[in-house]
């Protein structure tokens, strides 16, 4: 089914020529428009993230997504290259906030990097206020890489200027529930951990529940969360 379709009342339009690859999918009578940025190892086009906007439309959510430019290389020349370090990760996603106006409220998101990258953005409240950006969903947080749990990530969740919401699995290589419990981390993050998930949320047989269905809860939970947003605005 398309989603390409104007929404009611708003327009999302490019300010000036986008060079990084992105997809804009809209939804009629939307709550608010979210820009996500995918993981490390997969692009905005991997079917994981395309269940993810099926099910964010589902929910009255228009949805930017784009690629990270070392990911357009791989697709480019096949080569596996390691994901840019973070300050290039930032000022991507800066530029897709930058060239894309809307007067919808504007969620910033992103699976496991991607989400660390959007994160790290909601410590600039003036770069927030200015593009009217409400908050941050983070899929599956990597709050320290695999087996190396002394490594940890806590300083966006910590210094947001924003509503973080967290969706997280309990078994989470990169951050379980208990490891999570003895974190510092801002007032600001809401936590909800999907029983038995792995770092996609996907649970074991053996558990009773499917990913699908954690999948559609992580999205549900997205659009409690922005109906929350919006009616405190």
């Amino acid at each position: 089914m398309s989603h390409n379709k104007t929404i009611d009342n708003h327009e999302i339009n490019a300010v000036t020529p986008v060079n990084i690859s992105h997809e804009l999918c809209e939804v009629k009578n939307a709550k608010a428009l979210v820009i996500f940025a995918h993981g490390a190892g997969a692009d905005m086009h991997h079917h994981y993230i395309e269940d993810l906007v099926e099910e964010m439309h589902s929910q009255q959510l228009s949805v930017l997504r784009f690629n990270f430019p070392y990911m357009d290389k791989r697709k480019l020349d096949g080569k596996r290259r390691p994901p840019d370090r973070m300050p290039k990760l930032v000022d991507c996603y800066k530029s897709i906030i930058a060239n894309f106006k809307t007067d919808l409220p504007i969620i910033i998101a992103g699976k496991s990097m991607g989400g660390r990258v959007a994160a790290t953005l909601a410590g600039d409240k003036p770069l927030m206020d200015a593009h009217n950006i409400k908050g941050v969903i983070c899929l599956g947080y990597p709050f320290h890489p695999v087996k190396k749990p002394e490594k940890l990530r806590l300083a966006p969740l910590q210094e947001t200027q924003l509503p973080v919401l967290i969706l997280q699995g309990e078994r989470d290589a990169l951050g379980s529930e208990i490891e999570i419990n003895d974190y510092e981390i801002s007032s600001r993050c809401q936590l909800h951990f999907f029983n038995d998930g792995d770092h996609d949320l996907k649970p074991r047989v053996k558990s009773g529940q499917t990913l699908a269905q954690h999948k559609r809860a992580a999205v549900f939970g997205m659009r409690s969360f922005i109906d929350e947003i919006n009616n405190d605005c």
